[in-house]
Order: structure tokens, then sequence, then C-alpha cells
């Protein structure tokens, strides 16, 4: 089973360019309201415009926490080198790439412009 996350943000297009600066991801859509990135040819995320309802109720009230209770993995090919990126950049960034000894990977956690938490992960001790 896979799941696609639809992150709900202010600026499509900001989110967008973070995700593909950062990541290496690559948009497949485009455009203020509604994108679409891929991530070593398959759909890896959405991002969907917080003010748009197309969708019936608004799926993020105004004032919502974003993110509350979600952290969202991805796998990259060095995660020192991401996370370097990420500080030259001004991200919020919690804490240096940790070893997880029970994830057998390397990882850590840094928020996007609407902060929400990402977990950039490398697997072994490095």
């Amino acid at each position: 089973m896979a799941f696609v996350p639809t992150l709900f943000v202010d600026d499509v297009e900001a989110s967008s360019r973070w995700y593909q600066s950062l990541l290496g991801a690559q948009s497949m859509h485009g455009g203020p309201d509604f994108e679409m990135l891929r991530r070593d040819g398959a759909l890896a995320l959405q991002l969907h415009r917080a003010a748009a309802d197309e969708h019936g109720d608004r799926r993020l009230p105004a004032g919502a926490p974003r993110g509350a209770g979600v952290l969202l993995y991805c796998e990259v090919a060095d995660v020192r080198a991401v996370h370097g990126a990420a500080t030259a950049i001004g991200a919020v960034v919690e804490s240096e790439p940790t070893f997880i000894a029970a994830a057998g990977h390397t990882e850590f956690v840094v928020h996007d412009p609407d902060g929400y938490a990402v977990a950039c992960f490398q697997r072994g001790n490095v």
C-alpha cells in the first residue's frame, strides 16, 4: 500500500520550489492552487492551496496548526548534504543528523515553509 500525502499550504508555488530545491522533487503539474511532485519517477507529494475548497468542507480551517501529529519521511542519498542545504537556506532544522539504531538509519527533521515536519533519512550510520 502506498500513500501520497497532500499538504495544505499558503503558497503552493513557494512550497513546490522548497521541495524541489531541498529534496530533488520535480513538478508534474505546477500552478498557484495545486501541485503534484514526483521523486524517483513516482508521485510523492501533492500541495494544495489552503484556502481552496473544491473538496467540500475546507480541509484546513483558519488558524489550524499545520501537520500536528504527522511526520513525513523522505529518503535521501546524502543526509548530511541535505542537512547542510537546509541549514544554508535558513530552514528550521531541529537537530544534527542522528543515527536511530531501531530504524537502522541516520535522520534529521526539518520544517517546510508552512511548518510541516519532514524527517530526511539515509540508511545506515553515516
